[in-house]
């Protein structure tokens, strides 16, 4: 029984993992391609939202 909790948890662990990583070099690759006014652009709809 413990065994194949151990086996379990770490199956897991290594697809949560894996997603996570998957998930985080999409995102690193795609921002390359944002310009300076769509950056700027998002960071003004910020500010004005908090304010």
């Amino acid at each position: 029984m413990k065994r194949s909790l151990l086996i379990a948890t770490a199956l897991l662990l290594c697809t949560g993992c894996s997603a996570t990583w998957k998930g985080m070099k999409e995102d690193t690759s795609s921002a390359t391609t944002w310009t300076k006014g769509e950056v700027n652009e998002g960071a003004t709809s910020v500010k004005t939202k908090t304010e």
